[in-house]
């Protein structure tokens, strides 16, 4: 498996960055998934040349492939004016617009760090609903680090929970995936010896619906046939 962790902290070094690894390294337990880190702050003028040029550069390009091959995802934000940067936006913008299904379905763990905890907020009226938007699965427990909260208790088991939902996400879907792939025919045989309705036909008697493979869809029967079929 394969965990793609997305970091929009600025500085050097970043308490966003120390939270993004964090959160890595108690998935990869979980996991023994490999890692890839995707700074955005090294991206940040890629991703303002593709809003201009709307072709993404080298590095933007391979970041945005490793997102869409990524198993999981972590993404972190610092809080700006009580929401995610706009760097951090940004980068998720310049991702759908080049694959508007890139996130669906694809289990993202979601956290965000700032100066104090009364931002924390940011989690549930920002990120949640973005990543919503983009159709991912959100793992239920989001981290959010204040300043206070390096160093004291309750953050490391915050991490712990959240890294072991993403891992539960990312394993379900591996495995969902492999049985796809193995009950593929069985579907298709369920399918095709499942029983076809029957409706009532002009003249009276029954008339079976045929099944119209070439166009993927039942036969398309008039209303007003089907009306007149009902007539004493």
């Amino acid at each position: 498996m394969k965990l793609v962790v997305v970091s929009a902290g600025l500085s050097v070094p970043s308490s966003t960055r120390l939270l993004a690894d964090r959160l890595a390294a108690a998935t990869v337990g979980e996991t023994s998934a490999d890692v890839q880190v995707v700074e955005l702050r090294d991206l940040a003028v890629e991703i303002a040349h593709n809003f201009t040029s709307g072709f993404p550069g080298p590095a933007l390009a391979s970041a945005i492939d490793a997102v869409r091959a990524a198993d999981g995802l972590v993404v972190v934000t610092p809080v700006f004016s009580a929401s995610y940067s706009g760097l951090f936006k940004s980068f998720f913008d310049v991702l759908s617009v080049s694959d508007q299904d890139a996130l669906a379905g694809k289990p993202v763990l979601i956290a965000a760090t700032g100066g104090s905890a009364r931002h924390s907020l940011v989690l549930e009226h920002a990120l949640r609903p973005l990543f919503s938007y983009l159709r991912a699965v959100v793992v239920p427990t989001a981290v959010y680090a204040a300043s206070e909260d390096w160093g004291a208790e309750g953050l490391a088991s915050r991490i712990d929970r959240a890294a072991g939902e993403l891992a539960g996400l990312m394993k379900g879907a591996l495995g969902a995936g492999a049985g796809a792939g193995a009950g593929a025919g069985r579907g298709e045989a369920a399918r095709e010896s499942a029983s076809v309705p029957e409706l009532p036909a002009q003249g009276g008697g029954v008339r079976s619906v045929a099944l119209d493979s070439s166009r993927s869809g039942f036969e398309v029967v008039p209303f007003a046939q089907q009306l007149a079929a009902l007539q004493p």
